[in-house]
């Protein structure tokens, strides 16, 4: 009975090793799909997927080396979101702080379609000519004379 007992212990102890790591295909693929949803802090708007730059390469390495140590996509994403900030995610968290970001769009051309609006509903001015008063009329009268005998 002690040796049955020996031996499941160890076997349950020993069961991680069992377990099947991922491989290298697999860290490729999720490393790739975590990759495009963060940002290069480097690049203007590029992943680091995409980025050429050294920071990004080193970016890729920590996302790989995370995978690697069994960590979800999440849980690198997350990762990454603690170490670099909100700016490392391509699709930034709708939050207090980045309320300016996501409805300033959607209230500037609120804004504009209002007053665009407002102008054109605008009652015209006057848009008939006005009724030259009687000084203006022999003042026209005068210039037509003159305008004639010119000829």
């Amino acid at each position: 009975m002690k040796m049955l007992f020996i031996v499941i212990t160890v076997f349950f102890i020993s069961f991680p090793a069992f377990a099947q790591t991922p491989s290298e295909a697999d860290i490729e693929t999720r490393a790739r799909e975590v990759g495009r949803s963060l940002r290069c802090v480097v690049c203007q708007n590029q992943s680091i997927d995409e980025s050429d730059a050294s920071l990004a390469q080193d970016m890729r390495i920590l996302v790989r080396a995370r995978i690697r140590a069994g960590d979800s996509n999440d849980e690198v994403i997350s990762f990454m979101q603690n170490r670099y900030g909100d700016f490392v995610l391509l699709n930034p968290p709708v939050q207090t702080n980045t309320y300016l970001l996501w409805f300033s769009p959607a209230v500037l051309l609120s804004f504009f379609l209002l007053w665009y609006v407002v102008r054109v509903r605008r009652k015209p001015v006057d848009s008939e000519a006005q009724a030259l008063s009687t000084e203006e009329l022999k003042r026209l009268k005068k210039l037509a004379v003159n305008q004639e005998n010119n000829r």
